[in-house]
């Protein structure tokens, strides 16, 4: 069998959701949209069930998934509906739903439903992506106070830049969003994962951890309370073949990587078709046999290859670790261009083994 997998630590999962309720003292959204960002929606779901105030997905398929698994807990849906028609189902699922643009207040107004709906309603306080006009929020929050198909409302609004730490933009979106709710009594939720770690001062009565859940940092620098989470996921595959080369010889595609002296190759089952960003430069940390070493050449489909040459004692079953609690997903994201975000939800063909219940 391929030795190619995904650990999914659940205490570790456990540990980040705590966190972002001790460091908030606000109600928790774990948020779980996009299979849980790869690391599966249901069993994550599972693991938080007992002490979670909620999920957060994208969509209601989504939602349906861990309603038909037994999760019974409040679900909101980040994009609320886009037909009128899911009204029924959100009503029958006791579905919690994001109101962003005025024809789904006007939907929901029309709808006929038997029992009311916690709303959501989301400003655009400059992002500038979903979410009503500043102008029009609080005439939205009167006209959901008067729908019969309304029964609680929330206030809310997402950052943009809240993982740039010396960026005045959160705080300026803060201003617009104050303005915008004043007068209005409702509970609010403004902190995501950065806003959360960085930017203790929000207010926020509901928090949305995402990434952070996962135990990976959002911000591009070291950072207090990020370093205190855990890695939920390491990615670890094994050594399937050794080459022994002398200097001056290619490896890989493309002969991106040349050997500056007598080099030992190792080949790992792992490649961008398991989500292994293929743009992971020679230099990329990986871990052999709990010792660091790089990765050299091109990421090819379903393998790539790792210098052994400083490891005497590791060869063909060596186990490697792409990312998880030795390598962090952030630095292979840093090398790779790209965010921890992206490397999590690529994650496909890899089987998703469940530690800690």
């Amino acid at each position: 069998m391929r030795p190619a997998r995904a650990l999914i630590d659940l205490n570790a999962l456990r540990h980040n959701y705590r966190l972002a309720r001790e460091i908030s003292a606000a109600k928790a959204l774990a948020v779980i949209k996009a299979d849980a960002y790869g690391h599966g929606a249901v069993r994550c779901a599972q693991a938080l069930a007992d002490e979670v105030d909620g999920f957060a997905v994208a969509c209601i398929e989504e939602a349906l998934q861990l309603r038909e698994a037994g999760i019974a807990q409040p679900i909101l849906l980040l994009e609320g509906f886009f037909e009128p028609q899911e009204l029924v189902l959100i009503e029958q699922h006791r579905l919690w739903c994001v109101v962003h643009s005025m024809w789904q207040l006007e939907a929901l107004e029309q709808a006929n439903l038997s029992q009311p709906l916690t709303i959501w309603l989301k400003l655009d306080s400059g992002m500038h992506r979903v979410g009503l006009h500043p102008d029009d929020f609080a005439a939205a929050y009167q006209r959901l106070m008067k729908c019969a198909q309304v029964e609680k409302i929330v206030l809310m609004s997402h950052f943009a830049r809240a993982d740039e730490l010396d960026c005045s933009c959160s705080a300026e979106q803060v201003a617009v969003f104050e303005q915008a709710r004043e007068g209005l009594d409702a509970e609010v939720s403004l902190r995501n994962s950065p806003a959360l770690l960085g930017w203790p001062d929000v207010p926020s009565d509901w928090v949305r951890p995402g990434i952070m859940l996962y135990g990976a940092t959002p911000f591009e620098q070291a950072q207090a309370v990020a370093a205190r989470l855990q890695p939920v996921m390491t990615l670890e595959s094994k050594i399937i073949s050794v080459r022994e080369l002398p200097a001056g010889q290619p490896v890989g595609y493309g002969a991106r990587f040349v050997t500056e002296r007598p080099t030992r190759v190792g080949v790992v089952a792992m490649g961008y078709a398991d989500g292994y960003p293929r743009h992971a430069p020679t230099g990329t940390p990986v871990m052999i046999d709990g010792k660091p070493s790089r990765l050299i050449g091109r990421v090819s489909m379903d393998m790539l290859t790792v210098d052994l040459t400083d490891l005497p004692d590791s060869g063909l079953g060596s186990r490697v670790e792409l990312w998880g609690k030795q390598v962090l997903a952030s630095d292979v994201a840093a090398h790779a261009g790209t965010i921890p975000y992206q490397l999590f939800c690529n994650l496909r063909r890899v089987p998703l083994l469940y530690l800690g219940g």
